[in-house]
């Protein structure tokens, strides 16, 4: 690949530090995650012995490894979050204990830049041996962190660590040197990321290196031994640029696309779009359910075949929803398509949200779409990677707002508050204001100030997301008719010369929508969901005293009264009808499942079989 300047279309992200998010639906989980989840997660590594292992590593305790070889990402991963949060708003204790953990981590790297605690302590000579066990996923992990903390306070302590441990790859692995195909993707949009962060090519050369030793046969250890998995299950069967289908673990699928992306994105090279789009579409028209969860199995944490998308046994991990927007946000950057910010919509209003509690302290692994009564959110798991997860997740999500385009910028997604968005070229900076009080209501008023006083001419993009049938804009008060609201990709493209205060005003119809899975979709045939604007509804136990599990059914052409409660679930708005059989009904979103007494949960719901003589 050729390295250019310039990203293939020219559209870039907009960094979360540049956008302030005050509205009543996300500040007060951004607090519960500052507040509540950091610490919770933090608490929970330590009590596991997580960071211990990092003191044992560097001789300054004694004992024996403890937990799993990629327990250290866990770490990793708070750091990262914690480090998100402080670029929102510093905290001196918080900061003290990551410089603390920073320490140990420190102390932990071996002197030629190696750093796994599980191999320092327990298999110092099996070291690069299966590549299974996860030592560049941990890696990856670190340098994300670092680059965090460094972004965040201007400490080099932990980017030095991870700059050293990358060189330490650099030296080992390459052309002429090992082979190597990681059995957890995670390293390969973690170098990029180190590359925009140093400045330093090597790595995200050595990114695409390891891109492209996938699917050529160089795969050793666990998971190419077990012929029920093997090396489709991490996605090393094919080169990736021949990919077509979406296969094997979830998570590891979508960090691998992520990555494909990143290296596009630094390189300027196309030469992984026809593949990206190939597995995309795949992904999204034959494997994605309605909350947008992917991975039906839990045989193998991911993908079996075309619409097998079972609800009570779904397995949805959290991460794998993470990862989807992780995704289907380069994907945006790529092709400037309103399609993939519809996905990175559908995960943080339901397949991603739905992971954490209202109260920030319990999580679900798994997100099943239906429930006779038994699952529930726990505080930790063996495995922990959801919930650290969501620790870096949410405290980040201000970058799926905007994108700076070829001509402007792109207003990805809608919520209350203020970004300042540096056009490309360097053309100068936008503030752009939204006053909303979206997912619950399709108004969204927008003000825009660019930085110098005379108007300016560029572009603005407002998605008009997939789901809604009829909206309005008007601009400075006026009504902006067809000729001059173009549409392209999903957008509304609003090109004029803007003076600082000048106003938008876009209204999205948001009805409740009735909605039907692919035939080909077995568990869905005969039943419908309910989704009104971005969000999924459910039908939940509590409130529904008078129903038990699918012994009920909805009518498609049923109305649906819609109320905001804001004493419910820290104020959602439910819909409220009644079933076939004359029953009274509410249905809550998906996300807010399980915080309230136990009980059984269904989103797709039999449809009565008098309505569905009806359809059209």
């Amino acid at each position: 690949m050729t390295k250019v300047q310039q990203p293939v279309r020219g559209w870039r992200g907009v960094p979360f530090s540049s956008v302030r998010i005050d509205d009543a639906f996300w500040r007060p989980r951004l607090e519960v995650l500052k507040n509540v989840t950091i610490d919770v997660c933090l608490r929970k590594c330590e009590e596991t012995n997580r960071i211990r292992n990092f003191a044992l590593a560097g001789g300054l305790a004694e004992g024996r490894f403890e937990g799993m070889y990629y327990n250290d990402s866990d770490v990793y991963k708070v750091l990262e979050g914690a480090a998100y949060a402080l670029m929102t708003e510093r905290d001196p204790a918080l900061e003290a204990e990551i410089d603390r953990i920073a320490g140990l981590i420190e102390a932990a790297q071996e002197p030629d830049g190696y750093l796994s605690t599980y191999y320092t302590l327990e298999a110092p000579d099996r070291k690069w041996t299966d590549m299974e066990k996860h030592e560049m996923y941990n890696g990856g992990h670190l340098i994300e962190a670092a680059v965090a903390y460094y972004q965040a306070t201007g400490k080099r302590r932990l980017l030095d660590v991870a700059c050293r441990m990358a060189d330490h790859y650099d030296a080992v692995f390459g052309p002429g040197k090992r082979h190597w195909a990681e059995g957890h993707e995670e390293i390969e949009l973690a170098l990029v990321k180190l590359f925009g962060a140093t400045g330093e090519e090597r790595y995200w050369k050595l990114a695409l290196w390891l891109l492209e030793e996938r699917g050529r046969g160089h795969g050793v250890g666990a998971i190419w031994d077990k012929p029920e998995w093997g090396p489709a299950y991490c996605q090393d069967d094919v080169p990736v640029r021949d990919i077509r289908e979406v296969k094997g673990h979830a998570v590891r699928a979508m960090y691998l696309y992520t990555a494909m992306a990143d290296v596009v994105l630094a390189s300027g090279d196309p030469a992984y779009l026809a593949a990206l789009d190939r597995v995309w579409a795949h992904t999204v028209e034959r494997n994605l359910y309605v909350t947008g969860g992917i991975g039906p199995s839990v045989h193998n944490e991911g993908f079996t075949h075309d619409y097998d998308l079972p609800n009570e046994s779904a397995y949805c991990e959290t991460c794998a929803a993470i990862a989807m927007a992780f995704w289907n946000h380069r994907m945006n950057l790529l092709h400037g398509d309103g399609k993939y910010a519809d996905l990175v919509e559908r995960e943080l209003f339901n397949g991603a949200l739905s992971g954490i509690s209202l109260s920030g302290d319990r999580f679900f692994y798994v997100n099943p779409l239906a429930s006779k009564g038994e699952h529930h959110r726990v505080e930790w798991f063996h495995t922990s990677c959801c919930p650290t997860n969501l620790a870096r997740f949410l405290p980040a999500i201000g970058q799926y707002l905007y994108a700076a385009t070829e001509d402007g910028l792109a207003v990805n997604q809608y919520a209350n508050g203020e970004a300042a968005v540096e056009l490309v070229g360097g053309t100068g900076t936008v503030r752009i204001a939204q006053s909303t009080a979206y997912p619950w209501d399709g108004r969204v008023a927008l003000t825009v100030t660019p930085e110098q006083e005379a108007p300016s001419e560029f572009a603005i993009r407002l998605r008009v997301p997939g789901w809604c049938r009829g909206y309005r804009v008007s601009a400075q008060g006026e009504r902006v008719d067809g000729a001059e609201a173009l549409t392209a990709k999903g957008y509304l493209v609003l090109k004029r010369r803007w003076a600082p205060g000048d106003t938008i005003e876009l209204t999205l119809d948001m009805p409740v929508e009735v909605v039907r899975a692919r035939p080909e979709a077995e568990a869905d045939r005969g039943r419908i969901a309910l989704q009104r604007g971005p969000v999924v509804y459910c039908v939940e136990q509590a409130g529904n005293a008078g129903l038990r599990y699918d012994g009920f059914a909805l009518g498609a052409h049923e109305p649906f009264a819609v109320q905001h409660r804001a004493e419910l679930l820290g104020g959602v708005t439910v819909l409220q009808g009644r079933t076939a059989e004359g029953e009274p009904c509410e249905l809550v979103p998906y996300y807010a499942w399980d915080n309230r007494e136990a009980g059984f949960m269904q989103v797709w719901v039999r449809e009565a079989e008098d309505a569905r003589l009806y359809r059209f």
